[in-house]
């Protein structure tokens, strides 16, 4: 990277965002929900009309309601969470009188009382619309047709060339910080030169936004995707609608063999969906997926890789910048929103000078280890769904999305062992692990923990913890950190009267547990401490890296 830099901007953010798909639109709204001001560029003219990934999971939806979003994306959704059904089916055509269903993984855990938030059944594109308006409305600056040509970081900060792509206007601007939410081919991670492990790309797939009547080949039969074999293997036909009048249709391509998208002309692609469908006759009509341009086919690349940093200086990559799975169960678009998340509040407490900047090698250290966990159960279920043959071993989704272990420095006790993910049902407030829904009472009303985390440090305690409480006062002020405490039990600020409480968190009624602003246990004491107050100051210090 080049130290130099110009004596003048144009702009000076605290953190520049580049890409504006469902990751750097996560990242723009968690770090203005947290009072970051960052600025998103991305080189498109609009968001793409494609859905992508079609459902959410529980642990991710937790993140948006801690930001005022779970109401739109119910009001949103195409299936109320408990009403959802995902039909998957193979056949030769649409139009085959026997479908042979996808036998999907069978969970053996439910999910509905590890979580206040049910698996949200909205589509990608939707989903982003309600990102955009909530990030703006909460102060970030979202520039679409916006280009980054160029960048160089140095210790103090990223200088960075936007080119306005409908006007050619060049502005030089400085951020502190730069997040990478650019895509598969992440110009920012090739130009760091960041490589990257596990099988690399291993399907190329063309995809179209069509309307066409194919429910003469459905004969009244539920489908939410078929997998077809013609007009060639691995060819999808997903709906995108309830009446069976638009899909999504998707079909392999070869690149390496001198084919390309530009190949994929309307006619083409309408005589492919008529194939998939077993419907010579049928019209078929392609929409265009980004507003404002003819783009009408656009291809996607299927594969599995991770990088191997997550930063480099100033620079971190999030979502498929820094890793790709297959699509089978949504686990890489939930995961890129999670590395925002993770990222935003250590940005924020940094930027704010709460915490030293060791902290921020902890979004590595976490989220590597995860996209490792995500990466494998991902290629299994791919194995599983694709071929339909034997896969390596599935973890329950339960634990998947709930049960990630963080070892890392911004973490103090987390459990031995190289475990990437604990047992749902296992889940009792272990350091590094995701701090668990029980729902008490606050002034009359139920209220789950979970909506008590998002924005600070929360400091739990049972009913005879009045002294951890006394204590985190004190250690608020002395460390200028702003810090949630809640007294749990009788004469606290949350009634438990089935006392819950110690037991669902792994400690006594004298114990504490420390949650991380993104809801992940910090540091727990299991009983009262000689001296609480020098207790929790060291923890935090360690935490933070002060």
């Amino acid at each position: 990277m080049n130290a130099t830099h110009p004596a003048r901007y144009d702009e000076h953010p605290p953190a520049l965002i580049v890409g504006g798909g469902l990751v750097g639109l996560s990242a723009a709204l968690f770090l203005a929900w947290q009072d970051v001001p960052c600025l998103l560029v991305e080189r498109h003219p609009d968001l793409l009309i494609h859905p992508r990934a079609r459902g959410f999971t529980p642990r991710t939806v937790e993140l948006f309601r801690q930001v005022g979003l779970e109401p739109a994306i119910r009001a949103a959704s195409y299936a109320s969470g408990d009403a959802f059904a995902w039909t998957a089916v193979r056949a030769d055509t649409l139009a085959d009188a026997v479908y042979l269903e996808v036998e999907e993984p069978e969970d053996e855990v439910p999910t509905a009382h590890l979580s206040p938030a049910p698996f949200a059944p909205i589509d990608q594109d939707r989903l982003e619309l309600l990102l955009r308006e909530r990030a703006t409305a909460l102060g970030a600056e979202l520039r679409f047709a916006t280009e980054l040509v160029d960048f160089t970081q140095d210790p103090d900060g990223v200088t960075a060339r936007l080119v306005d792509r409908r006007t050619g206007a060049e502005q030089v601007i400085r951020a502190d910080y730069l997040i990478a939410a650019d895509g598969y081919a992440s110009p920012v991670r090739r130009r760091l030169g960041i490589p990257t492990d596990g099988p690399g790309p291993f399907f190329h797939t063309i995809t179209a936004m069509v309307e066409a009547d194919l429910t003469p080949a459905l004969r009244g039969r539920p489908l939410s995707i078929a997998y077809l074999q013609q007009p060639r293997p691995g060819t999808i036909l997903m709906a995108h609608s309830q009446d069976g009048q638009r899909w999504v249709f998707g079909m392999g391509y070869a690149p390496d063999k001198g084919e390309a998208v530009d190949d994929f002309t309307d006619d083409r692609v309408a005589e492919l969906v008529r194939q998939a469908a077993g419907l010579p006759e049928v019209s078929v009509t392609i929409r265009p997926q980004i507003p404002g341009t003819g783009i009408k086919v656009l291809g996607f690349t299927i594969g599995a890789q991770l990088a191997r940093q997550y930063r480099q200086g100033r620079v971190f990559l999030a979502g498929d910048a820094a890793h790709i799975v297959p699509p089978t169960g949504g686990l890489g678009a939930n995961a890129g929103i999670q590395d925002a998340h993770n990222l935003a509040w250590k940005l924020a407490a940094v930027i704010r000078g709460q915490a030293g900047p060791a902290l921020l090698d902890t979004y590595h250290d976490e989220r590597h280890a995860v996209g490792q966990f995500i990466m494998q159960q991902a290629l299994a279920r791919w194995q599983a769904r694709i071929a339909g043959a034997d896969s390596p071993p599935l973890v329950d989704y339960a634990t998947v999305i709930f049960g990630s272990v963080y070892r890392s420095a911004a973490v103090l006790g987390a459990p031995a062992g190289a475990d990437p993910a604990l047992p749902a049902t296992t889940l009792i407030g272990q350091p590094g692990t995701r701090a668990p829904h029980v729902e008490f009472g606050r002034d009359g009303q139920p209220i789950s923990t979970i909506d008590l985390y998002g924005r600070r440090f929360v400091l739990l305690t049972g009913p005879d913890g009045g002294a951890w409480a006394q204590a985190a006062e004190r250690v608020a002020g002395e460390l200028g950190l702003p810090l949630d405490v809640y007294r749990v039990g009788s004469g606290g600020d949350l009634d438990d009267p089935e006392a819950r409480f110690a037991a669902a968190h792994g400690v006594t009624e004298s114990g504490a547990l420390l949650v991380r602003p993104d809801g992940i246990v910090a540091w727990r004491a299991a009983a009262a401490a000689a001296d609480p107050a020098r207790a929790l100051a060291a923890a935090l210090r360690r935490i933070l890296a002060r």
